[in-house]
């Protein structure tokens, strides 16, 4: 996307485009001093999230000291996910650098537009981080390599194809003549550029520091407090905003009373933000946030306000039994086939909303002067802050700025919704030139999500005589994150995006089994409540209706449910691989203590196979896991360390989602407040956590969330085996269960 195509297209469209773009994204090779475009500021601000140090760089992506310090400049957000070191791992591999000389930088919105969006993408979701940026990553490194041996050549007047080069050092073995990246780095910035497309990459299997466990690069900031987070950032001058958006959804102010709280100590003003939202500015935050609570508001709730939990929950349930034009895949006539079936199996699930309950609410620091705008956002896409910015202000993109920080956890929260940038800004239009640090409270942010959206599923199978399925019938009735986020993806009512995990097509979430006949229809339910993407997105609940029903078949069928997965995967071998892998590291099949019991999933999705064996037991009302065993083929591995924590990171996160209490609605708003009503799950419940990496180093697939999706059916199934009955309902405190 060039400058001129940014500038042309609307400020909507180009949100929407950098929130869900995918690759096809331009290589930045220019030479043009970063300097250029640096923003000069007295104000604070973490030093790492902006590139301003006026040094020579030898591309977009490496800048190289004399001091052979290697500054590598990463586009994508940093979340906890290590996304930050596993790009900087790449970017050493193909530069041929000292890994121990790396730091890292974020270029901004604002400057890569102004070098015609040479970093191209900035959004981090769908755990694409490495996989869609890995390409265009290691071709820059690669070039900056290039160049620097160019450059070497011609300071020891040598041919370049007799040079050498280890960790930054360019050998001249003939003549015995040395030189290092910090000592040419000027003279190859210089040079022109080599062609991306015509550079041959290394071959994985020859990696010396990408594929390696390093620790990661910003664990120490973390530990010893220097990392700056949004809800810490201090500006000279700086206010603070605290905000309160209509209880329910949809509902409108009717009027406040600004009188009330005008003189209390601190307050700066109470500002309007939108028809839902009304602000109060003061010196502290405390401060804004006491007088807006004491503010009397009047609110029109709107006709979400008729609208509670079992509404919603009928709504779905009611889609269960719709027919019409619902169906996504359509293999044989699986209806009829199940009909003509031995035994006939019928199974309905329930998953619900789910909060993101980032540690850090959601906040954004905004100043505006007269003919600029520059906002420091914990942002999962850069750019879609910077269209937001610039949408909220009326100011070009060429006039507005974001300083990225990092998020204090995003989990699809920060990316594609920015409306906590939209409200910032319009706080501090109303305080020209001064910075506002906009932070929602806990109860904002938990009541004012846009929530894992909420499903039901109808899942119906025929078995033969022989226990083996004739026809599988899936139908899904929920909520669609696109007709909240993205309405224009929506085609003829379906939606394709609920359906992940069930695709027949190859590449991202496609099914890992082969039935006779197969029918899958999704159809769209969607109440007042929005709806977003959140870790593992739909594979979720989508994973443990198909991985549940799994087992159920095999309960039905008389047979193992590792055997009877098996069966219908021969034309799979990934998702069978990963299968057998999680299964033969768990011992499946080998005796167990009395009381404790197994249970098996796999899934694919975000273009990565994994599978999960669980071992528990259950003692009344409480399950004690003892043993989570995990297998997960990605393609390549770029830090088996880092990937290892991404999984025992999700385990967290789904064990939590189908134990701990949910989120529901109750004359229209959120019953769920703050942490004592939506409590996380604790480390004494986290289990023994052991992963194989199956890497099959033919592919790039995602690390993030693919494996969340398989935690809560292999747990489930477990618990059904251990109780001698299905589960359906989640989470589990709706079947009298909870986590010991």
């Amino acid at each position: 996307m060039t400058t001129n195509l940014i500038n042309s297209t609307s400020r909507r469209r180009f949100i929407i485009d950098t929130s869900l773009a995918g690759g096809g994204l331009m290589i930045g090779l220019s030479t043009m001093p970063l300097s250029a475009f640096a923003q000069k500021s007295t104000t604070a601000y973490n030093p790492n999230t902006i590139m301003n140090s006026g040094d020579p760089e030898v591309n977009a992506w490496v800048n190289i000291k004399p001091d052979e310090t290697v500054v590598v400049r990463i586009a994508r957000s940093e979340m906890g996910q290590g996304t930050r070191t596993g790009l900087a791992q790449m970017v050493a591999e193909e530069l041929e650098c000292n890994w121990k000389n790396i730091l890292t930088e974020s270029p901004t919105p604002g400057q890569s537009v102004a070098r015609k969006r040479a970093w191209g993408e900035m959004s981090t979701g769908g755990s694409r981080g490495i996989r869609i940026s890995e390409d265009y990553v290691r071709r820059g490194a690669a070039a900056a390599r290039i160049m620097l041996m160019q450059a070497a050549a011609n300071e020891l007047n040598v041919p370049v194809n007799e040079l050498t080069v280890n960790k930054g050092v360019i050998t001249h073995a003939k003549s015995g003549k040395k030189t290092t990246y910090g000592k040419v780095a000027e003279a190859a910035s210089k040079l022109s550029p080599p062609d991306p497309k015509s550079i041959t990459l290394k071959d994985p299997k020859t990696w010396k520091v990408a594929g390696q466990p390093y620790a990661r690069l910003d664990t120490a900031d973390k530990v010893n407090g220097k990392k700056v987070y949004g809800a810490d950032l201090q500006l000279p001058g700086m206010l603070c905003a605290a905000v309160k958006s209509c209880p329910v959804f949809g509902g409108k102010i009717v009027s406040y009373d600004e009188a009330k709280v005008k003189n209390l100590r601190g307050v700066k003003g109470v500002v309007k933000v939108n028809d839902a939202t009304v602000a109060v500015v003061a010196d502290t935050w405390w401060r804004a946030k006491t007088a807006l609570d004491a503010l009397p508001i009047v609110w029109d709730e709107g006709n979400g306000a008729n609208t509670s939990q079992t509404d919603i929950e009928k709504m779905l349930r009611a889609g269960l039994d719709e027919t019409g034009n619902f169906w996504q895949r359509k293999e044989g006539d699986a209806p009829a086939a199940i009909q003509n079936s031995a035994k006939k199996l019928e199974a309905v699930y329930f998953t619900p909303y789910q909060s993101h309950a980032n540690m850090e609410p959601m906040n954004a620091t905004v100043r505006i002067g007269a003919d600029r705008a520059e906002a420091w956002v914990p942002t999962q896409n850069g750019e879609a802050s910077h269209a937001t910015l610039a949408a909220a202000t009326g100011l070009p993109l060429d006039k507005c700025e974001i300083y990225k920080l990092d998020p204090g956890t995003g989990l699809g929260r920060r990316g594609g919704t920015q409306e906590y940038v939209t409200q910032a800004a319009q706080i501090a239009k109303q305080f020209p030139g001064v910075p506002i640090k906009m932070l929602w409270s806990r109860e904002e942010d938990m009541t004012h999500d846009f929530y894992h959206p909420i499903a039901m599923a109808k899942m119906t199978a025929g078995l033969d005589g022989s226990g083996n399925i004739t026809g599988m019938h899936i139908k899904v009735s929920g909520q669609s994150i696109n007709a909240t986020v993205n309405p224009m993806a929506i085609k003829d009512n379906k939606d394709v995006r609920q359906m992940q995990g069930f695709y027949a097509e190859p590449g991202d979430a496609q099914l890992g089994y082969q039935f006779p006949s197969l029918l899958t229809e999704y159809v769209m339910k969607n109440s007042h409540v929005p709806v977003g993407p959140w870790r593992g997105v739909n594979t979720n609940q989508n994973g443990i209706f198909m991985e549940c029903f799994m087992n159920e078949c095999a309960v039905a069928a008389g047979k193992d449910p590792l055997a009877f997965r098996q069966n219908v995967m021969q034309n799979f071998p990934k998702h069978l691989g990963v299968l057998n892998a999680a299964a033969k590291k768990a011992n499946w099949g080998s005796p167990l203590p009395a009381g404790v019991h197994r249970g098996i999933a796999q899934f694919m999705g975000y273009a990565s196979y994994s599978a999960c064996v669980a071992e528990l037991s259950v003692t009344g009302n409480l399950v004690k896991i003892r043993r989570l065993v995990f297998a997960l083929n990605s393609g390549h591995v770029v830090n088996p360390y880092l990937v290892r924590e991404q999984i025992e990171g999700s385990v967290v996160m789904a064990l939590g989602a189908i134990f701990n209490p949910e989120i529901t609605v109750e004359n229209g708003r959120i019953k769920q407040t703050n942490f004592d009503s939506y409590p996380l799950l604790k480390l004494a419940s986290t289990p023994k956590v052991e992963s194989v990496l199956v890497p099959s180093n033919d592919f790039w697939g995602g690390v993030g969330e693919p494996t969340i999706c398989v935690v809560g059916p292999a747990v489930i199934n477990a618990i059904s085996t251990a109780l001698g009955r299905p589960m359906r309902n989640f989470p589990l405190y709706r079947e009298k269960l909870n986590l010991a």
